[in-house]
């Protein structure tokens, strides 16, 4: 009899959850259906093409949906049973409150391992393929990846660029506001070149300074050995594959915001398909407590809006060092599991 219980409530959940999927997904949808007709309408790009750029968006939208529907199905489908008594029929059948909110977070399992392999791989691809189907649409070529303030420190000397830009089937980078400190001498240039093949840096009409000297104008470019290695180009972290931010994230010739950067997107791509399952631990037992729908639409709303302020604010403090990367990525789940946590105790 127990067993059949739980499953009416699994039952109940799943029917909820279904229609909350479908309910974010069709929101976050609608919002980029728009756009894109504008566009289609603006630009006239070939239909496939357009529709190929808006499913692009679909991993991303799934992952989102696949989420947010937790709290919105759990919460609402329980608040549906208390006002139908049907949860006090459950308890006098032998099966706690408490006892309920196990089976409900299990099968959650799924969804995050689904999750976890669409976030690593299927939305990054998708968020690449988006904007650069819609550059080829706008009839422009994308801008080439740069890599800002680059910073690169042998023994007895400096070099520096505060930007890097690399582009496509190119052996030279270009580099902007450059600087090369060699023994005594430094260099700067508003502009230069950096030749891969030659490991060579090449500054265009540079000025000199040395100790107890004025500094001096050159005419023409200067070439200086630069042996370090040209890395790959940094695109946005939505972009790149959870492989590509690893490497990102262990190189030390990167400036340590871009590092911080990588290392906290690689740590969210694992934190957040657990979410699903700290929601459902949380919603389950706030759900068990609560006794009308007036009630739950309320929580659905409190739940959703203050994951999202503690989920938003996180980027910004592990960018910045304040917080450290692994640590940020899995604060919002942390939070809602010592609330969980608390639902539990208050529940027993």
């Amino acid at each position: 009899m127990p067993s059949l219980l739980i499953r009416l409530v699994l039952a109940e959940v799943t029917r909820w959850y279904a229609a909350g999927v479908a309910l974010f997904l069709a929101l976050q949808l609608t919002d980029a259906l728009s756009s894109t007709v504008a566009n289609l309408i603006t630009y006239k790009p070939a239909f496939s093409t357009a529709a190929g750029a808006f499913l692009s968006l679909a991993p991303s939208f799934l992952n989102r949906s696949l989420v947010l529907a937790v709290p919105f199905a759990i919460l609402l489908a329980l608040s549906r049973m208390q006002s139908d008594n049907e949860l006090k029929a459950i308890s006098a059948g032998g099966v706690p409150p408490l006892r309920l909110v196990w089976p409900i977070a299990l099968p959650f399992l799924l969804v995050a391992a689904f999750t976890y392999g669409n976030a690593n791989q299927f939305a990054p691809q998708g968020m690449a393929r988006w904007w650069n189907t819609w550059y080829g649409i706008y009839n422009m070529t994308p801008p080439p990846p740069e890599q800002l303030r680059y910073t690169y420190a042998p023994p007895g000397a400096l070099y520096y660029a505060g930007k890097v830009v690399t582009p496509s089937g190119s052996a030279e980078a270009q580099l902007q506001g450059v600087m090369v400190q060699r023994g005594q001498t430094t260099l700067t240039a508003s502009t230069g070149t950096w030749n891969t093949q030659r490991r060579t840096w090449t500054l265009l009409n540079p000025w000199e300074t040395r100790p107890g000297q004025a500094p001096r104008a050159l005419t023409g470019p200067v070439t200086v050995p630069q042996t370090d290695r040209l890395r790959p180009a940094i695109v946005e972290v939505e972009q790149a594959t959870t492989t590509v931010l690893k490497a990102r994230a262990a190189d030390p010739g990167l400036p340590d915001t871009d590092r911080r950067e990588a290392t906290f997107t690689v740590a969210q791509r694992t934190a957040d398909p657990v979410t699903p399952i700290v929601f459902a631990l949380a919603a389950g037992a706030l759900g068990l407590l609560l006794r009308n729908r007036a009630a739950a639409f309320g929580a659905v709303l409190v739940f959703l809006v203050g994951f999202y302020a503690v989920w938003t604010t996180m980027p910004g403090l592990a960018r910045a060092g304040a917080v450290q990367p692994d640590l940020a990525a899995w604060t919002p789940n942390l939070v809602f599991l010592i609330l969980a946590a608390a639902l539990a105790w208050r529940l027993r």
